[in-house]
């Protein structure tokens, strides 16, 4: 039934897949484990280990989902680990307009709005926007054209010069802590897209020199950011679905903004009330 319904796998598709050891031997040195360490983690031998990676030994089915979790792959990409080895892939990938994935749209919706007066956004595995509430709205004013065609990216669109770049008060700090994060992510996941949007960001005007020094008893880098209002401190904050079983929702993240002080609270509440 499982190879049926993954029927729109192709065969092609498979042969162009690295073979099954070489990405189990990728994903080790990626998460800079020894193979010993690996083994240790998984319970198995080093030399069962040893002759999956070399190709002299084909895990099961079972074999290759135990090492993708010991090794924290990502479920999209555990379902390429099954293809390499001949297996259907496990996790389905759907889109979030699929009706079966309407309560976690409806649920996304519901905690987007339950955020207001305080931003909020839901964004893709690529940083494009996929909702977002309406206290998001103002802050994207003065954005060119180009950068709010769907589909939006919302990293580039923060830190284009003709995005909202010139709008943030702490653009070098802000930018580092972006690009922090992105290269982080595509260090977990491998994915080419985010190396590309790295590469492109990185070569954006740096927004000058960074501060001296930071106030330490500060909690987080804020996003200070220019209104007509003045400037809003914000804190950011990331929720994802715990434990997901489909990659649209395992690489969903809801990114939320809270006030770093009063006065930004009260600025947003009036902003929303207008």
């Amino acid at each position: 039934m499982a190879a049926r319904r993954r029927a729109g796998y192709s065969v092609a598709m498979q042969t162009q897949l690295a073979p099954i050891g070489e990405q189990v031997r990728h994903w080790r040195q990626r998460r800079r484990l020894s193979q010993l360490d690996l083994a240790c983690e998984a319970e198995i031998s080093t030399r069962h280990l040893s002759f999956i990676e070399t190709g002299r030994a084909a895990p099961s089915r079972e074999m290759i989902l135990h090492l993708a979790e010991s090794l924290d792959v990502p479920l999209r990409q555990r379902n390429s680990l099954l293809l390499a080895a001949g297996f259907a892939p496990l996790f389905q990938e759907r889109s979030l307009d699929h009706p079966a994935l309407r309560p976690a749209r409806e649920a996304i919706e519901t905690l987007l709005g339950a955020h207001e007066p305080y931003p909020a956004l839901a964004i893709d595995r690529h940083w494009n926007l996929i909702a977002a509430n309406r206290a998001i709205t103002p802050l994207m004013a003065g954005a060119a054209a180009e950068l709010l065609k769907p589909p939006i990216n919302v990293l580039r669109l923060s830190l284009h010069p003709r995005g909202l770049a010139p709008r943030i008060a702490n653009l070098p700090e802000w930018r580092d802590h972006l690009l922090f994060r992105l290269g982080r992510q595509f260090a977990e996941t491998a994915d080419p897209v985010l190396s590309d949007l790295l590469a492109e960001l990185a070569a954006y005007p740096d927004g000058g020199a960074r501060r001296a020094a930071r106030d330490l008893s500060a909690i987080a880098i804020p996003l200070q950011f220019r209104t007509t209002s003045g400037v809003l401190s914000l804190l950011s904050t990331t929720m994802m679905f715990g434990a997901p079983l489909e990659p649209t929702l395992a690489e969903l993240a809801l990114e939320t903004f809270l006030p770093a002080d009063a006065a930004t609270a009260e600025a947003l509440r009036a902003m929303m009330a207008k």
